[in-house]
């Protein structure tokens, strides 16, 4: 029957009702006739009944319907993630309050579920925080969301300035399903994930810089070979010295004396020049201090006297050890004097919540830039290799960097090296 194929309940129960509300007022009718009921009486009769059908199914209607309209309301704010609304049943035991019980106790277990997954995503915003490697994360409209500090290292500012940016906009494009960073593509690798937050998918990117875990996987080379070569050394080196120590007291003429001190004095040298090569790349228990710029260039122009020295500054202050960035300073400037330099300029400024140094000299430069901080490589006679690696290895365990290039501008007329230093605030 046509009444059977309603498209909506509500059609349903009118018109089904309507069928047997029909039929009553029928069956009323003839009944009121066959008892002889005076036209205008029946038809009083039926009107009355009419009505009372009416409010009737009215009131039927809207009792099976509520129930459905309230269980409406409460998906609606399962929808919208608001747990805390809960569509009461107008039956107490039933169909439909089963009905209920159950929207309520889904209800309960997706709040349940919400509640893990905002436990995750907060761990792992408090985990992106933790790193010093750039992570960023991007909503489901390639929006920039979050980021953490590490940011301002590879884009110059906090991330908060660039908030709701593209990845167009950062200098991020994809290829082959893979994220590369433009202009520094050879840097950085960039590995890419996703994760829900607040109902939504993001995008999360890891930066990674190759040069830094290439050098780190060099240390690690060369601190193993050192490792070796050192326990092989020391354990030739301390009979030698024990012997040549117990020979001199036997010996009579100064010569042979003398020359027992020279390999006793060679032996106490190689200890020491292995000692200092196994403590390359070793984690240094930095105190990290605000430093008075113009104190620190005190020390300096009082531990190079005789050498022209020439400071610029335009910060006041700079945070890090003082002992280890005193040490870098001095590793440098001697290296700049012992290539000839005949003065030095050092500048100290600010940009974007790094302190910048830069430190340039007339010298003769480098040969070959390739291998800098490549440990043992050295230009110098009697250098051992250290220097460079050493202030690399100080920089950055403070979370700074450092770059050396040969000059090239005509100020200099192409003499001489460039540092620059780069040190969080």
């Amino acid at each position: 029957m046509p009444i059977f194929k309603s498209k909506t309940l509500s059609h349903f129960i009118r018109a089904t009702l309507g069928v047997f509300a029909f039929l009553l007022l029928l069956t009323i009718y003839l009944i009121l006739a066959k008892a002889d009921w005076q036209a205008w009486n029946i038809a009083l009769a039926l009107i009355f009944v009419s009505l009372g059908l009416t409010f009737g199914i009215s009131a039927f209607e809207q009792k099976i319907l509520s129930a459905f309209n309230r269980a409406l309301l409460h998906l609606e704010a399962v929808k919208t993630e608001d747990y805390s609304q809960y569509a009461k049943s107008e039956f107490a035991e039933g169909v439909t309050a089963d009905f209920h019980r159950e929207l309520s106790e889904l209800s309960n277990y997706l709040q349940t579920q919400k509640s893990q997954y905002d436990q995750h995503a907060m761990l792992l915003y408090q985990l992106i925080d933790q790193l010093d490697t750039p992570m960023l994360v991007f909503n489901k409209k390639q929006k920039l969301t979050y980021a953490n500090a590490a940011f301002a290292g590879l884009f110059g500012e906090p991330w908060q300035m660039f908030r709701l940016a593209s990845p167009k906009f950062l200098g991020l494009e994809k290829k082959d399903g893979d994220w590369h960073l433009k202009d520094k593509s050879e840097k950085w690798q960039i590995s890419q994930s996703e994760f829900i937050d607040g109902g939504e998918r993001h995008q999360l990117l890891v930066f990674t810089n190759i040069d830094a875990a290439i050098r780190a996987s060099q240390l690690d080379a060369w601190q193993q070979i050192i490792r070796v070569l050192g326990h092989e050394i020391r354990n030739s080196l301390t009979p030698v010295s024990s012997l040549a120590e117990s020979l001199s007291t036997k010996l009579e003429t100064e010569r042979e004396k003398q020359a027992l001190s020279v390999i006793s004095e060679r032996c106490i040298h190689l200890q020491d020049f292995v000692s200092r090569y196994s403590s390359l790349s070793q984690k240094l228990n930095l105190n990290i201090e605000s430093i008075e710029i113009p104190r620190l260039v005190e020390k300096l122009k009082a531990l190079f006297p005789e050498h022209q020295l020439n400071i610029h500054t335009k910060a006041n202050r700079l945070n890090a050890d003082p002992a280890f960035i005193e040490q870098v300073f001095i590793n440098l400037i001697k290296n700049a004097y012992e290539a000839e330099a005949t003065s030095i300029d050092i500048s100290f400024t600010e940009r974007k919540g790094y302190s910048m140094i830069s430190i340039i000299d007339n010298g003769q430069g480098f040969a070959n830039t390739d291998n800098l901080f490549v440990p043992l490589f050295t230009t110098k006679q009697q250098g051992q290799g250290i220097g460079l690696t050493f202030c690399r290895n100080i920089i950055e365990q403070h979370s700074g960097s450092i770059d050396l290039m040969n000059n090239t501008n005509k100020v200099n007329q192409g003499r001489g090296v460039t540092v620059n230093i780069q040190l969080p605030k």
